[in-house]
């Protein structure tokens, strides 16, 4: 068995994997926030509930962990994350300090992008890229079964690119939380859909959630089509630039805008435009465990060929 923690900003997920992936038990509480020290009790607290209700003793499972976030390989501490609390502390030592067992620490894009490659929609696929379509835009990959780090820990953070081949009134693009302005991450995240269907249809009122906005457009209202055309362009533009790079065999999407099913057809009816190929054989996918699947790639870093060895 092993542990799986998702660290998000608003909930702390657990859960607990056989040997074949199977659930053994979950469990979510509410996430401290701004607290770095709440959030070390919070976790060391949920997972010896877990450990407790799934039979075995404290301390026995390895823990996989992943936060919007990462760790620096200069520095060995978080850097990158929303929530901000956790940046400039390095959450794996004091974690493993703290449980008294080794830790392994992703980003939860990298932790979806695996957890759909194990035993997901990806699952055979030689290479995965999996994107976060939600508050955020972030991604992972994942190749031959392992997740890309790379030198600085930021392999699939396609969100931060700029929007690739911008109309004039697409430039310079909104101000991201990075400091610069027109990333990829404030036309594709959940607001910057809203931002768009508010300059697409003007006139006051509650801005429909994304949600609505799918739904409004499959039922041809005016106004919500163009906007989701245009996200879809968008993000076809993205995701073009992301296969001209890497190639991958499949890409899946998660997040709260991957439910819009208009994407999947759309998308890549478009992104032939912008990859250089005279055939794309890449697939867009819907993503298997839904918001499963960042708490269960944070259990997938120990797969079980390492678990007897480390």
């Amino acid at each position: 068995m092993r542990i799986g923690v998702d660290l998000g900003g608003t909930k702390i997920e657990a859960v607990v994997l056989g040997e074949d992936g199977s659930e053994i038990v979950r469990r979510r509480i509410p996430a401290p926030q701004n607290d770095y020290n709440n959030t070390l009790s919070a976790i060391n607290a949920l997972i010896k509930t877990v450990e407790q209700a799934s039979g075995k003793a404290a301390g026995e499972c390895p823990v996989g962990v992943g936060i919007p976030g990462t760790i620096s390989p200069q520095t060995g501490l978080v850097k990158n994350a929303n929530s901000t609390w956790l940046i400039g502390h390095p959450l794996d030592q004091d974690l493993t300090d703290l449980l008294n067992r080794p830790v392994r620490i992703a980003n939860d894009a990298n932790c979806f992008a695996l957890s759909e490659s194990v035993d997901g929609a990806g699952a055979g696929a030689d290479i995965v890229f999996g994107v976060i379509l939600g508050t955020g835009v972030g991604g992972g990959l994942v190749v031959g079964g392992a997740i890309l780090e790379g030198p600085n820990s930021i392999t699939g953070e396609w969100g931060h690119n700029p929007l690739p081949l911008p109309s004039p009134d697409e430039i310079p693009g909104d101000d991201c939380y990075c400091g610069l302005s027109g990333c990829l991450e404030t036309f594709l995240s959940g607001q910057g859909l809203q931002r768009s269907f508010e300059e697409t249809a003007p006139g006051g009122g509650p801005v429909p959630t994304a949600e609505e906005i799918h739904r409004l457009a499959l039922g041809e209202q005016d106004e919500a089509k163009a906007c989701l055309d245009l996200y879809a362009s968008r993000l076809a533009r993205g995701l073009a630039s992301v296969i001209n790079i890497i190639d991958p065999s499949v890409i899946v999407l998660g997040g709260g805008l991957s439910n819009m099913s208009y994407l999947y057809e759309q998308v890549p009816s478009l992104w032939g435009q912008w990859v250089f190929s005279d055939n794309i054989m890449t697939k867009l996918l819907p993503n298997k465990h839904g918001d499963s699947s960042g708490v269960r790639g944070a259990a997938w870093l120990w797969p079980t060929r390492s678990m007897g060895s480390e």
